[in-house]
């Protein structure tokens, strides 16, 4: 008698470990909403880096395939270029494609990757001399490599990396100063919700 009564409970708790575990596998209409802070590594040499907060809003159509809308406080970047220094603030928005490839399977461990386009304003470009300088707004093409660690059926701990094609075009004073070409890393990590 003893023994039905382990082997059930056994049972019991088998069956809900696999329904948790399955619980945390994406899939197809699932919303994913993620929030980071990162730190954006620009490829210019005469432009500083700078943190702060991302955010990204996403939905997947498919197991192992999403769409995500993703953007971020205002990054703040101080330069220095031909005598002239200040600063500016640009804000990335990105639109990509994500591929799940453990998207459906039963793993706590979701990896992902995306590519997309990317388009980044710029503003407030100030220089401390009392130059005047105009920054062009860029669209380019944005990859990133992620990870989500579930905790829970609905929260994960999240972390990714992202490399942006980001190049505009500059005057100083009404005159070309030429294009700075930022093509920033960013990484960061964070927290990611599923519904």
């Amino acid at each position: 008698m003893t023994k039905i009564k382990l082997i059930s409970a056994l049972a019991l708790a088998g069956s809900c470990a696999f329904g948790t575990q399955a619980a945390l596998a994406y899939s197809a209409g699932d919303f994913i909403v993620r929030g980071d802070i990162a730190k954006t590594d620009v490829d210019a040499s005469n432009v500083e880096d700078d943190n702060g907060f991302m955010g990204s809003v996403g939905y997947l159509f498919h197991d192992k395939l999403g769409v995500a809308l993703t953007s971020s406080e205002k990054f703040e970047h101080d330069f220095s270029s031909n005598g002239t220094s200040g600063d500016f603030e640009q804000r990335p928005t990105n639109l990509t494609l994500q591929y799940y490839p453990l998207g459906g399977t039963n793993s706590r461990v979701q990896p992902y990757a995306g590519a997309g386009v990317n388009y980044t304003e710029f503003s407030s470009e100030h220089a401390s001399n009392g130059q005047s300088v105009s920054m062009d707004d860029s669209w380019g093409a944005v990859g990133e490599l992620g990870v989500d660690l579930f905790v829970t059926e609905n929260l994960a701990f999240n972390g990714f990396a992202s490399y942006t094609d980001v190049d505009s075009d500059t005057d100083i004073n009404g005159a070309s100063a030429g294009e700075v070409n930022l093509d920033p890393v960013t990484v960061g990590g964070g927290l990611t919700f599923r519904f």
